[in-house]
């Protein structure tokens, strides 16, 4: 016997909520049903700190596991099984623990007479908003499998590009974090034995030297009010850049770092946004709600607010190209395609084509930028060392005026 919270309505309509105690969420649901009721939520209330999973929360789930969970359920449910025997099989094969437990909460909402969307919709660490809109466009249309399909595509395309990224991103990474051990390394053991043989000599040293001394010093010194400094400055950034005004700020600085950065960044968000808005199109969402998805689901303020000003040109019964060309981020080659689908009633094949065009482009881009920025990242790393190096040897070449 468990407790377990309640969300119902009445013959009337009206909603109301209470505690109950039960078997399981199952026997709870068919016992209000029974009495009247239409069942809106029901969960267990989980008291103690013993009962709450850790190292569950701790867990995330890849993408790769959601699409793996998107493709086999969609060929279930294609297969004629049941909504429940499909996702008893799913709890049962899903080799992510946190994942599993999901699936295991969302089959006991769906047992309790919940619908799919709704269990899924409760857990939005796992499922976004878009994979929750789809799903319930697809239940509404009845078909689940395709729109379960699609988002398994969708999820795969998003990985491969940001993996594609990433992998581009660890080589410049490592060779910086190279520069930086060696540059503490030096500043912290070997300038101070420079430092002790001039400072017996006597005489004024250079400004370069004075200046790599002075840093040894500070660092060695006050390194409890250095790093510690260096870390607040960080965690100071990240804060800032949570704040409404400081995302804005940071996402429209991001379309502009130079050596084609920006732009890479510019490209996956115009990939991410035609993807997304022509996949929930073609699932049969509403164009209003699948704008606003498109919006939150860009990762870009800059887009977030064209979609803003997109629903509102949608809403008037006016198109929805005129706002995206007053957006920067969209170049004219997006913004003329998406015209013509309008025109044409070919908007979400257009999309797709432009999704497919940019996703193209980024992975070119990233690989002709990460062939460009080895050679700088390892001239970097030269000019630094080299610095602190003839620094500390300027006084050696005028040795005989400092003995002097």
């Amino acid at each position: 016997m468990g407790t377990f919270a309640y969300k119902v309505l009445d013959a009337k309509g009206a909603q109301s909520s209470g505690e109950v105690e039960g078997d399981n969420k199952a026997a709870v649901a068919a016992n209000l049903r029974g009495k009247g009721f239409t069942v809106i939520d029901v969960d267990e209330i989980k008291i103690g700190f013993a009962q709450r999973d850790i190292l569950g929360a701790m867990r995330r789930v890849k993408a790769k596991d959601l699409t793996i969970f998107s493709r086999q359920f969609a060929t279930m449910v294609n297969s004629g099984l049941s909504m429940l025997r499909c996702l008893y099989i799913l709890q049962e094969q899903t080799e992510n623990k946190k994942l599993a437990g999901t699936i295991g909460q969302i089959t006991d909402d769906v047992e309790a007479g919940i619908s799919l969307s709704d269990a899924l919709e409760k857990h939005p660490k796992v499922f976004s908003k878009l994979y929750v809109s789809m799903v319930r466009a697809g239940e509404l249309g009845g078909i689940l499998d395709e729109v379960l399909n699609r988002l398994s595509m969708q999820l795969e395309k998003d990985d491969s590009i940001r993996r594609a990224v990433k992998s581009a991103m660890v080589y410049p990474i490592l060779i910086a974090s190279f520069a930086i051990i060696v540059l503490m390394g030096m500043v912290l053991f070997l300038i101070p034995i420079f430092a002790g043989m001039y400072k017996d000599l006597g005489g004024k040293l250079p400004t370069l030297t004075r200046f790599m001394v002075s840093l040894s010093n500070v660092v060695k010194g006050d390194w409890f009010i250095v790093f510690p400094g260096i870390i607040g400055v960080i965690w100071g950034i990240r804060y800032l850049k949570r704040t409404p005004q400081g995302t804005a700020n940071w996402d429209r600085a991001k379309l502009h770092i130079p050596m084609g950065i920006g732009e890479i960044i510019r490209k996956l968000a115009v990939a991410r946004f035609s993807r997304t808005l022509g996949t929930l199109i073609t699932s049969g969402v509403p164009i209003l709600q699948a704008i606003e998805i498109t919006g939150k689901a860009s990762g870009n303020t800059v887009i977030e607010n064209a979609m803003t000003s997109v629903q509102t040109s949608v809403k008037e019964g006016q198109s929805i190209t005129a706002p995206l060309e007053q957006a920067s981020v969209f170049p004219a080659m997006v913004t003329q395609m998406i015209a013509v689908g309008e025109e044409t009633g070919s908007l979400d094949a257009m999309l797709d084509k432009i999704a497919d065009f940019y996703e193209d482009e980024v992975n070119a881009s990233v690989k002709a930028l990460t062939s460009i920025l080895e050679p700088i990242m390892m001239v970097g790393v030269g000019a630094i060392v080299g610095v602190v190096v003839i620094s500390m040897y300027l006084p050696i070449f005028n040795m005989m005026n400092i003995v002097k």
